[in-house]
């Protein structure tokens, strides 16, 4: 049986990843093939600001010293997820369908061998 309070926030989720894509194609400037690209492009950036800021955690830039905490990490892989939906959801109106089907079989592949592969 699944948890509805689970089911609420995942529906809130993207319902609200609809309005952010929604927002951005209202705003759109590019082609439309164009603004796909980018919107996966944005990733890139977004996972380089996570490194950025784990880099900044573990002081491993000797001229910055510590500049970023773990809730600053947590924040930016937040943004990851937030742009990766953006993104799933901007090349296909099924973002949802597709995120839940690969995470089953993500989950299926991983767990389901005790992370064995065949």
């Amino acid at each position: 049986m699944t948890d509805p309070t689970t089911d609420l926030e995942t529906d809130q989720l993207w319902d609200t990843i609809e309005r952010l894509v929604t927002w951005l194609d209202d705003a759109r400037t590019l082609p439309e093939q164009t603004e796909k690209i980018m919107r996966i492009m944005k990733l890139s950036e977004e996972v380089g600001e996570t490194a950025q800021a784990l880099t900044g955690v573990l002081g491993q830039n000797p001229r910055k010293g510590i500049t970023h905490t773990w809730e600053d990490v947590q924040a930016e892989l937040c943004d990851v997820m937030f742009t990766a939906a953006v993104a799933l959801r901007t090349v296909t109106p099924d973002a949802r369908q597709v995120f839940a089907k690969r995470l089953e079989y993500v989950t299926t592949r991983s767990l389901a061998t005790g992370g064995q592969t065949a």
